[in-house]
């Protein structure tokens, strides 16, 4: 398995995505033929790197779940960029029929579940480029019936997102300069969510923490003279293990953040072991990844305003149900909580009103108001839901 692109001009590349060195040994008892095995760190890289130096890329094999950056985003990705139809391939922890009816419907060639096989992946890879050609030409993606959004609302939206936008211009610039003056990095960044019929799309914020907030972390170790040995240790810990047990289990980080070239982790769970520790310096209120203007855009909701140009773009309406983290997604597609993905995705929906004034809900009766919302949406419900709660078009994500 080559680390380096050192292919041959025009010679076919099978590219492994996300692998690193995980089942080496696997791929090492494969024959390909003539095809050479390529490793790419990511999804991104890996598209880059097929447009500018024009590859001659015949598979793609990604480690990745379905929902995951280099999963059905992925695919969504190539699309875009409207490079050449390829066997796609997914290799998965978690799996199920429903999971598997998606990923198909998505363009998926098939899907592989740990642990694996070399014969089994060795046939069916080569199985599918040698019959591409005659292939690729039937199939039909096989989507699941949406509900259209209405000229009336689609209106509404972009008249209303366009309006709260203009006026609110002045803040933007305001927040712009304050993110800029106090910290390094982007002012925007973006996570991916999954939206209506499992769309994925990049789902816009303000920047709300420092970019490199576990070396932030690790600098102020050194200022805790309550428990310095343990801290040094515990910080020695935390570098061995920099992922929480979910992404463990997948082996990478199943919650990122982007920006421009830049990626990081939503979790932290670097942080979060360090403020678990026994150090009592970093059992502080005030969280070190934050910012304080970060903290103070979270507290009144301000990140969250930037999905207005998401609404713009048609990713998003102002009422719907909320585009959720794809890690959450994945887990909804059974036919129970499938439908809640038929409705559009919204800013605020049925389950903000409910919520107002009655404590907390649980995820159990918030995912069923999301299904009564996808059965009975129309614009006529959407500006009830609308004038019931204007304040909670700033709520806090609580998602």
């Amino acid at each position: 398995m080559s680390e380096e692109l050192n292919a041959s001009p025009g010679q076919p590349i099978i590219a492994l995505v996300g692998f690193e060195n995980a089942f080496a040994e696997i791929f090492a008892q494969c024959d390909f033929g003539k095809s050479e095995l390529v490793h790419f760190e990511n999804g991104m890289k890996m598209a880059s790197t097929w447009l500018e130096e024009n590859l001659n890329i015949v598979a793609i094999i990604s480690y990745s779940e379905i929902m995951a950056p280099a999963g059905l985003a992925l695919v969504e990705t190539l699309k875009k960029k409207q490079l050449p139809l390829v066997p796609f391939f997914l290799v998965v922890n978690y799996f199920n029929p429903n999971l598997r009816t998606l990923a198909l419907s998505a363009g998926v060639s098939d899907v592989f579940r740990l642990p694996l096989k070399a014969s089994k992946i060795q046939k069916r890879v080569t199985f599918l480029i040698d019959s591409w050609a005659q292939l690729k030409g039937n199939i039909k993606p096989d989507v699941p019936p949406i509900k259209n959004i209405a000229f009336a609302k689609r209106a509404f939206d972009v008249f209303f997102a366009g309006l709260a936008l203009f006026l609110l211009s002045p803040l933007f610039l305001i927040i712009y300069i304050l993110i800029k003056f106090e910290s390094k990095g982007p002012v925007f960044y973006y996570s991916l969510r999954a939206g209506t019929g499992f769309k994925v799309f990049k789902f816009y914020k303000f920047r709300s923490m420092f970019v490199n907030a576990d070396q932030r972390i690790k600098d102020l170790m050194h200022l805790n003279q309550y428990d310095i040995d343990s801290g040094k240790k515990e910080s020695d810990n935390v570098v061995k293990e920099s992922l929480c047990s979910q992404c463990a289990a997948e082996g990478k980080c199943q919650y990122p953040l982007y920006a421009d070239n830049i990626q990081w982790c939503e979790k932290d769970f670097k942080y979060a072991k360090m403020a678990s520790s026994g150090s009592a310096f970093f059992k502080i209120k005030n969280d070190p990844r934050i910012t304080k203007v970060g903290n103070f855009i979270r507290n009144t909701s301000i990140d969250e305003l930037p999905q207005l140009w998401n609404v713009i773009i048609g990713d998003m309406s102002i009422v719907g149900n909320r585009p959720l983290p794809l890690y959450e997604a994945e887990k909804l597609t059974t036919d129970k909580y499938v439908l809640r993905f038929a409705a559009p995705a919204g800013i605020t929906g049925l389950w903000q009103v409910e919520k107002r004034g009655k404590g907390d809900m649980s995820e159990e009766e918030r995912l069923m108001l999301d299904n009564t919302y996808a059965k009975n949406q129309s614009f006529v419900n959407d500006i009830k839901l609308i004038l019931k709660t204007i304040p909670a078009l700033l709520q806090k994500e609580n998602v």
